[in-house]
């Protein structure tokens, strides 16, 4: 069985929530590991398959260190990534070995919907490293900046993943 790692971000507990989700549906095809940003490697192992990395959405994007620092002053206990988020691990990640697909999931703010996505910014980044994007951006909702999760979406992305997992295909050469 092939392997997949999610690697998340999470200030508030709600793109953990989404992303052990996303575990749950890739591990009918691979072997899963979850990671929290700031203990994810930026050198991915050979046999990892498929990165999907999620995250929430600040300022219309992947978090900045002064969005994090806002997001500290707003929660009621510490942060679920008080380190660095995943525009710094997508700065420092190595160039995956030939091959190695990827997706992205970001968690927003459900109404009122405004532009920019965490998920969009860091699929563009994972296809500048040479990651072989394999399914489209998508986004999970939360009620309010510190959520709760709009209901059923912890269900959605169990089923985004398994799709994504199903639709999954290796790399073939020839030589």
């Amino acid at each position: 069985m092939e392997r997949a790692l999610v690697i998340f971000e999470s200030m508030f507990g709600n793109t953990r929530t989404i992303a052990e989700a996303v575990a749950e549906g890739l591990s009918s095809r691979f072997v899963t590991d979850l990671a929290e940003v700031s203990t994810a490697p930026p050198r991915i192992a050979q046999d990892v398959s498929l990165v999907v990395l999620g995250g929430p959405t600040h300022a219309f994007g992947l978090t900045r260190a002064r969005t994090r620092q806002d997001a500290a002053t707003q929660a009621d206990g510490p942060l679920v990534s008080p380190a660095g988020g995943l525009r710094e691990w997508l700065e420092a990640a190595e160039r995956p070995g030939s091959g190695v697909g990827a997706a992205a999931f970001d968690t927003r703010i459900d109404k009122p919907r405004v532009p920019g996505s965490a998920a969009r910014a860091a699929e563009k980044r994972l296809r500048r490293l040479g990651f072989r994007v394999v399914a489209a951006a998508e986004s999970f909702y939360v009620t309010g900046t510190k959520g709760p999760l709009v209901p059923g979406e912890v269900e959605r992305a169990r089923l985004w993943a398994e799709q994504v997992a199903a639709r999954w295909t290796p790399l073939v050469t020839t030589g």
